[in-house]
């Protein structure tokens, strides 16, 4: 089958979680999280679940595993991507991932690097599949969320989602 065959035979909605990870931010300040549950929702998806956790693996572990134990398609993850001692979502996300889908984290700093140069290369984006589920981890500006959503996630969201679900 053809890409395009592929994606005429996705589905048209999906249920995605959101996951904020952040010792700061509160549901009142995560303009990221607002970002995203605008953008998924303009694009017919259902936001099925909603969370801020701190930056601690344990604690990203257990939201990830609630969001796919109530069987959300795809999780979007915001947040602790960076090199910092205290960044530790790369490390919580990518040794529960299945199957990495590597292309997500380079395309996310090709398309961050034509917007912010070489502090591209400080991100440690990543995407895979756990359980069945698709997710997407990235910085959690309201600008790479924003970025990852428009240009990456959202316009193959289903194709991936049908491709998870085989």
């Amino acid at each position: 089958m053809s890409v395009n065959e592929h994606r005429s035979d996705a589905p048209h909605v999906v249920k995605v979680a959101l996951l904020t990870i952040s010792d700061t931010r509160t549901a009142d300040t995560d303009g990221a999280g607002r970002i995203a549950r605008a953008l998924i929702a303009a694009a017919g998806h259902v936001v099925a679940g909603y969370e801020i956790v701190k930056d601690d693996q344990g604690a990203v572990r257990a939201a990830i595993a609630v969001f796919c134990d109530a069987r959300v398609d795809a999780i979007v993850a915001a947040g602790g991507t960076g090199v910092s001692a205290r960044d530790r979502s790369y490390e919580a996300i990518h040794e529960l991932l299945d199957k990495e889908l590597s292309g997500f984290g380079e395309l996310f700093r090709m398309l961050s690097y034509a917007e912010i140069g070489a502090a591209a290369m400080l991100s440690r984006a990543t995407a895979g599949l756990h359980r069945g589920v698709a997710i997407f981890s990235c910085p959690g500006s309201g600008a790479a969320v924003r970025l990852a959503l428009e240009k990456l996630i959202l316009p193959e969201l289903g194709h991936v989602v049908r491709e998870a679900r085989r």
